[in-house]
């Protein structure tokens, strides 16, 4: 009798596939989802630009300078501040909302732009520098320390002035400085990769060492190589800034957020808002990144971090 009312016992889960551990893990950790968030909203903002933006941004009409934004009605009763212009207009009439939406699609392109030349070179000298050791990793060891010896913000400013700035020469030139932190981390992972079990394999049957580098090596630095470019991505959106804020880099009308603040900063004290706007969207912007780059080191390896996943 028992044994015929017996219930039979649950039968055991199925193990998570790794794929669906990572985006349990992603979808648990605050600081990934804040920062994926506050970033795909300024991609969709770039990528509609010409759809959402109210105005030509780059047309003027001196007849509306300095319009304050609507908040200046509700709080000040400003008889100027209009919802034609939610966030106001600068010193030459432009509308400010317009080309903070545009701002947003040049900030996107130089971070992702510059990442990608540097990733490409320093992770080509850091995998052939921790493959083949010897000469090859004392000359790319040579390179990164005079690299590092180098003032970048420094040598930026000189061949920007020297070349003429524009925005393919700032992409370009930050592109060839910022490639030391890729190379780094790919020579140390690649030394520790370069003896595993499957790359002698490999070797041992007749692999290329290119063929090696790209489909044994590489795939398993995906992780880091990802985080880093976060990372670089955000500091090349501080960089371009920081140059067109003093005159040498993205050059006008564009509206880019650092020549946004340029611009407005002979009137910080009196429409304190004209540098306020910018601001704040470069600040949510590089948050967002640095915020996604933590997340990733964290969901991707999770060992020893279990505080970082609420």
């Amino acid at each position: 009798m028992n044994d015929a009312t017996a219930t039979a016992a649950p039968a055991p889960a199925a193990p998570e596939s790794p794929t669906a551990a990572t985006l349990h893990r992603m979808r648990r950790h605050k600081g990934f989802m804040i920062g994926a968030g506050i970033l795909a909203v300024m991609v969709l903002v770039g990528l509609l630009a010409p759809l959402l933006a109210p105005h030509d941004p780059y047309l003027q009409s001196l007849a509306k300078r300095r319009i304050p934004p609507i908040w200046h009605a509700w709080f000040y009763g400003s008889p100027r501040a209009t919802t034609l212009h939610l966030l106001g207009t600068d010193q030459l009439g432009r509308d400010y909302l317009s080309r903070m939406l545009y701002g947003a699609r040049i900030s996107l392109a130089i971070g992702l732009s510059t990442a990608l030349i540097s990733a490409v070179i320093g992770t080509a000298l850091g995998m052939l520098a921790g493959y083949f050791r010897g000469h090859v990793d004392a000359v790319v060891s040579f390179l990164i320390s005079a690299r590092l010896c180098v003032p970048l913000i420094l040598v930026a400013l000189t061949v920007v002035a020297l070349v003429g700035s524009s925005l393919m020469t700032l992409i370009l030139v930050l592109g060839l400085l910022l490639w030391d932190r890729f190379a780094v981390i790919t020579r140390t992972a690649t030394m520790q990769l370069a003896n595993a079990d499957f790359v002698l394999a490999s070797r041992a049957a007749g692999s290329s060492w290119l063929r090696i580098l790209a489909s044994e090596i590489f795939p398993n630095l995906a992780n880091a190589w990802i985080v880093v470019l976060t990372l670089e991505m955000a500091n090349a959106i501080v960089i371009e800034a920081a140059l067109s804020f003093l005159g040498l880099g993205v050059q006008a009308p564009l509206p880019s957020w650092g020549l946004m603040l340029a611009e407005g900063r002979n009137d910080m004290f009196f429409n304190p808002w004209i540098i306020a706007i910018p601001g704040a969207a470069l600040f949510a912007l590089v948050l967002a990144i640095n915020l996604l780059g933590d997340g990733l080191r964290d969901v991707t390896a999770p060992e020893g971090r279990g505080g970082a996943l609420a």
